[in-house]
């Protein structure tokens, strides 16, 4: 198992390539299709499937790098990510067949529905059902925050299902296609910039055959939970990747940068806040990867603690570091020639998603600390 930021000689070799892929000035379509086509999307995936046949480790280096490079890839969070392992873990050979080979190559992307408004963080409130209908599955509800179904090829849908034996409703994982009828999107205005847009969806009696459910019906929170681990790791790759960005621009500037007779980097006061933020950052990539390790090592009981106190971490020293980055750069740290002052809505995105630094706090006290549950 790999716990260490820097890796294996093979993973040191995958971040310098990935890094000199991301100091391109290409298009985010562009990147998303060059990286697919060099192998970096679906490094998660079964060989068998076109994949790389490594790890969450690897995927979270190449997230991470292009991060760092300024130019995040935020739907690897989903399309291999958390659909990709799902289906790879959970789905069928047909499902394994028809999906895995193009999300590896970046030719199909899948979008992930399930936040809903009213469960918000409380998964146990999906209201999103699925009932039987002669062959068919008819899925209907509401979802919000569903990012990129615009350029998905299709949805992984977090609906509920009745137990045949005790009538309770059971989460179930079900693959919607975007032109499926009845499956509706409507854009939701976001004070965010980025290429990627945010969904509320509205599921109208979508009929499905048999085939759309992803692995056993009766497996429910275990499969969930498969593709959510991945998602809060990649989470803190994305905040990780997009701190050493702003950390390296302050460096820069403050080493060159004169007011008086000495580079401004000089001042402890301009120094010391950086040199913490580096120490942040390491500390915050070491948990990173331990989750990432613990994860690809089949541990999902550790992964899921170490992946929710990575996420934690990564998104803090993320809010902080872009927050100390334009503080050094005073007024230039507002200006787009720096292109720092935009980082500073963007890193909050990893403190409220997928899932906010309280409810993460809920689970280390009462998951790790066996404090009892105020909810």
């Amino acid at each position: 198992m790999t716990i260490a930021p820097h890796g294996t000689a093979e993973q040191q070799a995958l971040r310098a390539a990935v890094a000199a892929l991301g100091e391109r000035s290409l298009s985010p379509d562009a990147l998303w299709a060059e990286a697919g086509k060099l192998g970096y999307l679906g490094v998660n995936l079964p060989e068998e499937y076109g994949g790389g046949g490594a790890g969450v480790v690897e995927l979270a280096i190449v997230l991470e790098e292009l991060a760092a490079a300024g130019n995040p890839l935020l739907l690897m969070v989903v399309s291999p990510a958390i659909c990709g392992t799902v289906i790879a873990r959970f789905g069928t050979g047909e499902q394994k067949r028809r999906w895995l080979p193009g999300l590896a190559s970046g030719s199909t992307r899948m979008a992930f529905g399930i936040t809903e408004p009213d469960a918000g963080s409380n998964s146990h409130r999906i209201t999103t059902t699925a009932r039987r209908d002669g062959g068919d599955w008819l899925l209907t509800g509401r979802k919000v925050f569903v990012s990129g179904v615009d350029i998905a090829d299709a949805t992984l849908i977090v609906g509920r299902t009745e137990d045949a034996r005790t009538g309770r409703l059971k989460p179930c994982l079900f693959v919607v296609d975007r032109d499926a009828p009845g499956f509706h999107r409507t854009p939701i205005p976001m004070e965010l910039s980025g290429d990627i847009r945010q969904f509320e969806l509205v599921l109208d009696d979508v009929r499905l055959p048999a085939d759309a459910l992803v692995g056993d019906e009766d497996a429910g929170l275990l499969q969930l939970f498969a593709g959510l681990n991945p998602e809060r790791v990649m989470t803190a790759a994305f905040a990780l990747g997009l701190a050493r960005y702003a950390l390296r621009r302050a460096v820069e500037y403050a080493r060159v940068r004169q007011v008086w007779d000495r580079p401004i980097g000089a001042h402890q006061a301009v120094a010391h806040p950086l040199a913490d933020a580096h120490v942040g950052i390491e500390l915050a990539r070491l948990m990173t990867y331990r989750a990432a390790g613990l994860y690809d090592a089949g541990d999902d009981a550790a992964a899921g603690e170490a992946a929710n106190m990575a996420k934690y971490a990564a998104a803090e020293v993320a809010v902080h570091t872009v927050d100390r980055a334009v503080h050094t750069l005073g007024g230039n740290g507002l200006t787009k020639e720096y292109g720092l002052a935009a980082l500073l809505t963007a890193v909050r995105v990893a403190r409220v998603a997928p899932v906010s630094r309280e409810m993460i706090l809920n689970y280390v006290s009462h998951r790790t600390l066996g404090l009892p549950k105020s909810y």
